[in-house]
């Protein structure tokens, strides 16, 4: 499990807080230290509670780990990612820009750029709920085999599904685990949520729709499980078991993930091209070089 260690920061002369966490990685370490000593240097003091500004050092995990630290209070957060590891889509600077993000808050406004998130409300045989917020996705599957629920859309039943499970994700979540399985990828100024089917079954017998729906956002999802089995709940990188579940209800949330607005902070689509597509354009034309090479 990634070890997290928090540091807060209050600027002198604004009152502001700023949260550090990061990962145990030998590069978040050294980030976390550099980061540490160049903010000291700018007048920020060191402070324990309740961060207007939270600062994610590693990669797009270590922001959901921050997220859901600080869900409780998004109305008065915001967050800004620095990129040490594999995948960095939500974060706006690079290991090598820490000076820049220095900048930049000192010469911080409050301005803000605002993303939906999901809510989750589990019901239990006895009456009992539990409520769960969602960045990028929650996904149920049943523990054992094959998984039988009633979709229900905006009060409309819409299928009996089977199949390994089912996946609701946010639109920034639907660059995830989404979109490995082949939904769409949607602009998060669309506040709708996106259902995705897992391995449906479809044959003679049984039928789903067999592809991803965008719901939006006045709809609310529900599933109904047909057995009182254990199911696997899955909120971004948290996982959790229930037995007896006999609704789930998914809805675009009343509180929003705020980032901080600054000349660094990158474009949807500048984050989508970069992640997904960049990447692999840079590792064609070094294949094409390397193949050219072997004829002289």
């Amino acid at each position: 499990m990634t070890v997290l260690e928090i540091v807060t920061i209050q600027m002198k002369n604004t009152g502001k807080k700023i949260a550090i966490i990061r990962n145990r990685k030998r590069q978040s370490e050294e980030v976390f230290q550099t980061l540490m000593q160049k903010l000291r240097k700018a007048g920020f003091i060191l402070t324990p509670k309740n961060p207007d500004i939270v600062i994610s050092v590693g990669g797009d995990g270590m922001l959901l780990s921050a997220f859901h630290k600080y869900e409780e209070q998004l109305d008065k957060v915001r967050f800004v990612g620095v990129h040490t590891g594999h995948l960095g889509f939500y974060t706006d600077y690079r290991d090598f820009e820490i000076d820049k993000l220095v900048e930049n808050l000192k010469l911080d406004t409050g301005a803000k750029v605002s993303y939906p998130i999901l809510n989750v409300k589990l019901t239990f045989e006895n009456g009992e709920t539990r409520t769960i917020r969602a960045l990028n996705e929650a996904t149920i599957k049943r523990s054992d085999r094959t998984m039988v629920v009633d979709v229900v859309i905006n009060n409309v039943h819409f299928e009996r599904f089977r199949g390994d499970g089912i996946s609701v994700s946010t639109p920034t979540g639907s660059t995830a685990y989404n979109k490995s399985l082949g939904g769409a990828v949607l602009h998060p100024t669309i506040e709708a949520l996106q259902v995705t089917e897992i391995a449906s079954l479809n044959n003679r017998v049984y039928r789903t729709l067999g592809s991803s729906v965008i719901v939006p956002k006045k709809d609310k999802i529900e599933l109904l499980p047909t057995r009182n089995d254990y199911y696997t709940i899955a909120v971004d990188n948290q996982t959790f078991s229930y037995k007896n579940i006999v609704r789930i209800e998914y809805q675009i949330d009343n509180h929003k993930i705020n980032f901080v607005a600054s000349p660094s902070h990158t474009s949807f689509w500048n984050r989508v091209r970069d992640s997904f597509i960049e990447e692999c354009q840079d590792l064609n034309l070094l294949r094409m070089i390397i193949s050219k090479s072997k004829h002289f």
